[in-house]
């Protein structure tokens, strides 16, 4: 069996939540080198991981010979510097979302990968979430008729600054718009194709706040409004998905339960119902369906964080095509780029020519 030796820059949240577990359980993928630099890192890693060996800088891996994928789970301003040393060294590379910062740096990555026949994918995890699959598998059902209306939400409730984040800073790829948004307009591309504008609102909410905390992007397609939202004063709940249709709607509550158990050092293999959610959580359909009013629950999809590595190995070994292709995570960020655009002269953007994938 074929083993790649993996490279992880990076063991805070990205690299020891949504990176190092699904390695490590990937029979394919050995996480042999890992940058902790934190004495707590460090300790978590030789108690998860005894067999990684830890470092203290991404160029310890990066130039290793003996690894063949490096995986970037830093912050969002170092994803264009290391990915590009780490393609300039032979690596395969996968980048933790957002791609980068700027569209024109994902540009140029993907243009240096092509060159060098070497492997470059982004970690858009929320395609495997159970909320996400279910709501596109109800959508391809055809239930809901023609789609018009489609809204997501990432509301999250912290009215307070954390001290020393970057992402509270007014950087360069900060603010909950490339965190959270990137995502959601991920998820819209999947599912609907490339829209032909965007409006955008973006807004600092909070006091004290210096970075985006509250947004909205509506991309325009013929016929259907895609109504993507979030922020971080949002004390009650609020649906994840509301999908309208020309037959009726489906809306869909409750939060992917992987993150929770990955938060809590719980790997897929040591939880029986790994990706299932509660009932509760469970969508509402209602729609007029042959003349009747139909009103059901919609048993959610399984969340399945671990294909996005088990796609990862079948593209290394040529027998996949590669699930998330560069191309797509560049997308996402000239339509953050353009949503930027709309927000601040408050109009309506056209993406005509804009995108590539």
């Amino acid at each position: 069996m074929k083993k790649f030796k993996v490279g992880l820059i990076g063991f805070s949240i990205g690299g020891h939540v949504f990176h190092a577990p699904f390695i490590h359980e990937n029979p394919n993928l050995l996480l042999y080198k890992v940058s902790a630099r934190k004495p707590e890192q460090q300790k978590m890693l030789a108690e998860r991981y005894p067999e990684a060996i830890a470092v203290l800088s991404a160029e310890e891996i990066i130039q290793d010979p003996e690894v063949d994928l490096v995986v970037i789970a830093t912050s969002n301003d170092v994803h264009y510097s290391f990915a590009k040393s780490a393609l300039e060294a032979g690596k395969h590379v996968v980048v933790e979302k957002p791609f980068t910062n700027y569209s024109w740096e994902a540009d140029e990555l993907i243009a240096l990968a092509k060159s060098k026949g070497l492997l470059l994918s982004v970690h858009h995890n929320a395609r495997f979430h159970a909320d996400f699959k279910t709501v596109k598998s109800v959508i391809a059902s055809g239930r809901l008729g023609r789609v018009v209306n489609y809204e997501a939400r990432y509301d999250r409730f912290r009215n307070f600054l954390r001290p020393g984040a970057w992402r509270e800073e007014s950087l360069p790829g900060s603010g909950i718009h490339y965190d959270l948004g990137a995502h959601l307009i991920d998820q819209a591309l999947q599912t609907f194709g490339l829209p032909i504008s965007v409006f955008a609102d973006l807004r600092v909410q909070r006091d004290e706040a210096k970075a985006i905390d509250d947004f909205e992007f509506i991309l325009s397609y013929p016929g259907l409004k895609v109504s993507l939202k979030g922020q971080m004063l949002a004390k009650i709940p609020t649906a994840r998905y509301a999908v309208y249709g020309t037959n009726g709607s489906f809306v869909k509550w409750g939060v992917d339960p992987q993150e929770e158990l990955l938060r809590d050092g719980v790997k897929p293999s040591e939880y029986k119902n790994w990706g299932c959610e509660n009932e509760e959580f469970y969508g509402q359909l209602a729609i007029l369906e042959n003349g009747q009013d139909v009103n059901e629950r919609v048993v959610s999809e399984i969340g399945s964080g671990q294909d996005f590595y088990k796609n990862i190995v079948g593209a290394l070994l040529a027998e996949e095509d590669l699930f998330v292709k560069p191309e797509q995570a560049r997308d996402v960020i000239r339509i953050l780029e353009l949503a930027e655009l709309s927000s601040k002269e408050q109009r309506t953007v056209s993406l005509a020519g804009e995108l590539i994938s």
